[in-house]
């Protein structure tokens, strides 16, 4: 909101059409509030590592929803680019898991279809995203109001579940996670999700969420220089077919 004052003149967008208020406060509920709940519930399930391989299909589900609700066509030759970012992107999240779940048959199949869900919601919350930020609009008081819808939910949801007092209590006895999950929440839910849908507004869904899927291949610097993890050979495979395909997108696009 101070971000928001200083560049818009104002605390919050109060006077916006009910139209975007819908398509945004959508894309807040189906992308940040189901589509995580559900991949959270997929790392329960399955772990982490099939969950990412669910959530790497996001760009390909992105592109058949704005295909068919906004009519953005991808050519043949940006789909095999797309489709191979999202190959090395699946190589790399496929190489192992750190901490594997044993799952029985119903279990793994829950998990799945949860993974497939959040997938499914993020994809669909991008193109909702986009219907709300159509026209002359900032993209940062779309951030917003999308924001304010997604944290109004969420926070009826803990008050249903009776969930508020007790998350506050171990904020309070734990300062340092406090600290950390402020940080975080300036770095991705503020200015990663105001640069997702600046993306978004300017680029086709299906090209602005293959980009913003390059987080497993991003991380792995972070992974070898902060935590000292070994980087494999295919790692690095995975890494530079994701990265040809990035070159190819930027080439076609």
């Amino acid at each position: 909101m101070l971000t928001h004052l200083i560049l818009q003149g104002t605390l919050f967008p109060l006077f916006v059409e009910p139209e975007r208020w819908f398509w945004l406060g959508l894309s807040g509920i189906v992308g940040l509030v189901v589509g995580d709940a559900f991949l959270f519930q997929a790392f329960v399930l399955v772990g982490p590592r099939l969950s990412m391989l669910m959530m790497s299909l996001v760009p390909v589900i992105s592109a058949l929803i704005a295909w068919v609700f906004l009519g953005e066509r991808l050519s043949w030759l940006e789909i095999g680019a797309v489709s191979l970012t999202v190959g090395g992107i699946a190589w790399v999240v496929l190489e192992r898991d750190d901490n594997p779940v044993e799952a029985d048959r119903r279990q793994y199949m829950l998990g799945i279809l949860a993974g497939l869900a959040g997938a499914v919601g993020q994809a669909l919350g991008l193109v909702a995203a986009k219907k709300g930020l159509a026209g002359d609009f900032s993209v940062l008081s779309g951030v917003l109001l999308r924001m304010a819808v997604a944290a109004v939910v969420m926070w009826a949801l803990a008050a249903v579940q009776g969930q508020i007092r007790p998350t506050l209590s171990a904020l309070r006895h734990n300062p340092y996670a406090l600290k950390m999950i402020v940080a975080g929440s300036v770095v991705g839910p503020f200015l990663g999700v105001w640069v997702s849908l600046i993306a978004v507004n300017l680029a086709r869904v299906g090209i602005a969420s293959t980009l913003m899927a390059l987080t497993p291949i991003l991380i792995l610097p972070v992974a070898h220089w902060i935590f000292k993890e070994k980087i494999s050979a295919r790692a690095i495979f995975g890494t530079a077919i994701a990265l040809m395909g990035v070159a190819l997108i930027f080439m076609f696009s």
